[in-house]
């Protein structure tokens, strides 16, 4: 498990997870879990692409999950998001269906762009994925006030001339980042169990956002190195583990707070009637 061959693995994956704990602590907060499916689901057509013009995959994902965060951002202006985020998800999948039927590797590549490779990844793939999860980090970092703002109060943030389109847009830009780095290894699919998972079980947890992200950050860490350990033991996909310890950190997340309002509820008749 701890091999000299395992050591991209361990650390591409730890860089994903962190990426997605802290990106995906917006997402939760700010309601866009449908946007956060769909670029991850269209960004895997831009991998297709370039897979057949024989470039890197990152190049293709990079692309065509900009495209994806630019168009759902336009046009959920001027329409419904939900039916804009729709629209742009179909026509992303369409070409990624067209692109892939082109190659010689088709079943390969439909494994490896959905459900991700994260037991064979190279070394070339480090530097890229690096440095992409510190744009991302470095983007969130910029935006950190004006966008948890906007999040949580929106009016007061248009008050203090924060719009809340441009906003919208520059966080969408910051998923596609996201998504370019993490699509190549934990793939398209599982991706949004790891930026929804951790970070509802860490809302769950607390209602403060700093300790809220830094607690998603956590369990996208313990999640990622859980899902290699127990895949390299047991020979099962990784990305069924990914999804599984996505959903259990929820599903713990939500009983703590269910635990917590209980006890709450339980306290306030017995003060009242101390009081009495």
């Amino acid at each position: 498990m701890f091999a000299s061959f395992m050591t991209n693995t361990w650390i591409v994956a730890t860089i994903v997870a962190a990426v997605a704990g802290v990106v995906g602590f917006f997402v939760v907060l700010r309601g866009s879990a449908f946007p956060a499916h769909a670029i991850p689901k269209g960004a895997f057509a831009g991998a297709a692409g370039a897979s057949l013009l024989g470039i890197n995959t990152l190049v293709g994902l990079g692309v065509f999950s900009l495209l994806g965060a630019l168009g759902i951002g336009s046009l959920g202006r001027r329409s419904r998001q939900d039916v804009a985020t729709a629209l742009a998800l179909v026509m992303m999948l369409a070409l990624g269906a067209a692109f892939l039927s082109r190659t010689t590797e088709y079943e390969p590549e439909i494994y490896s762009l959905l459900f991700g490779e994260v037991l064979g990844v190279s070394s070339t793939e480090i530097l890229p994925v690096a440095l992409l999860g510190l744009a991302c980090i470095a983007a969130i970092a910029a935006l950190y006030r004006p966008l948890m703002l906007s999040s949580i109060v929106p009016e007061i943030a248009e008050s203090k001339g924060v719009r809340s389109h441009r906003m919208e847009i520059c966080f969408l830009v910051v998923v596609a980042l996201a998504t370019a780095m993490t699509v190549p290894v934990v793939g398209a699919l599982l991706i949004f169990s790891l930026m929804i998972g951790p970070p509802a079980a860490a809302r769950s947890l607390t209602s403060r956002p700093v300790l809220a992200m830094m607690g998603s950050v956590v369990i996208a860490l313990v999640t990622v190195w859980a899902s290699i350990a127990a895949s390299y033991l047991y020979n099962w996909p990784v990305g069924f583990f990914v999804g599984a310890l996505a959903a259990l950190s929820y599903g713990i997340g939500r009983a703590w707070a269910w635990r917590r309002s209980r006890a709450s509820g339980a306290a306030a008749p017995r003060l009242r009637t101390a009081t009495d």
